[in-house]
């Protein structure tokens, strides 16, 4: 059992639905209807849009990782442009903020982070695990990854570099993991099967064994 439990998707435990808000909420709830009053959006918009982002799941960013280890061609954009990629097969980036798409190789790992709060990219990954927010996650990402890694399950070699990138309010990044052996003639969809969430972040590994139902 690594230390960083997998928590259901929007989860959240009794007690903290019984605490008190927290100042981030206050405030978002505070500009949320001064913004709904000087209408520069509705309340209507804003359940849209939250109906919208909680449609968004790791399935997206797993087509264009799948996309891109069989066309060379939009691998070559998703790695130029991840924003670019991520429209081409439909994905709505809800903000400006650029997609990056980091490569792992034979001679680099790279693992994603956010040491200020939890930016993440959530048009393409949905929400963040909340191990991905938590403050051990975030310290220990920076300071020991390798080790963090390994209690993850994934063993990174000490020939193999490891790159931690830190996401922020102006830069969101995703993953590419290297495509498992095994897998040749593998369709999109086969593909996409085994590109999940943790593989996408760089706590894990894609194996070319499909994960369980």
């Amino acid at each position: 059992m690594t230390p960083f439990p997998h928590a259901p998707h929007g989860s959240r435990h009794t007690s903290d639905l019984e605490s008190p808000p927290d100042e981030f909420e206050i405030l978002e709830t505070a500009v949320r209807e001064l913004a709904i009053e000087h209408k520069l959006f509705s309340a209507a918009d804003h359940r849209q849009w939250l109906e919208w982002m909680d449609a968004a799941t790791p399935a997206l960013g797993a087509h264009l990782v799948a996309r891109a280890w069989i066309d060379p061609e939009f691998k070559e954009l998703a790695l130029a442009n991840g924003s670019a990629a991520a429209q081409k097969l439909g994905i709505k980036m809800y903000d400006r903020d650029p997609l990056v798409v980091m490569e792992n190789t034979p001679q680099v790992h790279n693992l994603v982070v956010c040491t200020l709060c939890s930016c993440y990219p959530r048009a393409i990954l949905g929400l963040p695990p909340d191990w991905y927010k938590s403050a051990s996650y975030r310290k220990r990402a920076v300071r020991w990854p390798r080790p963090l890694l390994a209690e993850f399950g994934t063993i990174i070699p000490a020939s193999v570099r490891i790159r931690v990138h830190d996401s922020n309010a102006n830069m969101r990044y995703l993953v590419m993991p290297m495509r498992p052996k095994g897998t040749e003639g593998w369709s999109e969809d086969q593909l996409a099967d085994i590109v999940t969430r943790d593989t996408m972040i760089g706590v894990a590994v894609p194996t070319a064994v499909p994960p369980l139902p």
